[in-house]
């Protein structure tokens, strides 16, 4: 799969995620349940897609953006 998304396929995917997520929040079951089976199924996604060097430099981004503090800043503008 060497598909590229567009911005669309990306909202409407990140839409029904939302969606998805209320959802569960609403059956109680606990964020980190949620958030654990998104990463998961997130990776197998990302494993059938991507060789093993990209799925690393994404992870990196995701602690480097945890380590600035960015990920929390663009938590507290949803807020």
């Amino acid at each position: 799969m060497d598909e590229f998304a567009t911005e669309e396929q990306i909202m409407q995917a990140g839409s029904m995620i939302d969606r998805m997520v209320k959802h569960m929040i609403e059956q109680k079951i606990p964020p980190i349940a949620v958030a654990s089976a998104l990463l998961g199924g997130a990776l197998n996604v990302l494993s059938a897609s991507l060789p093993d060097e990209a799925i690393l430099r994404i992870l990196h981004n995701a602690v480097e953006s945890v380590q600035s503090g960015e990920l929390r800043e663009i938590d507290e503008t949803r807020q």
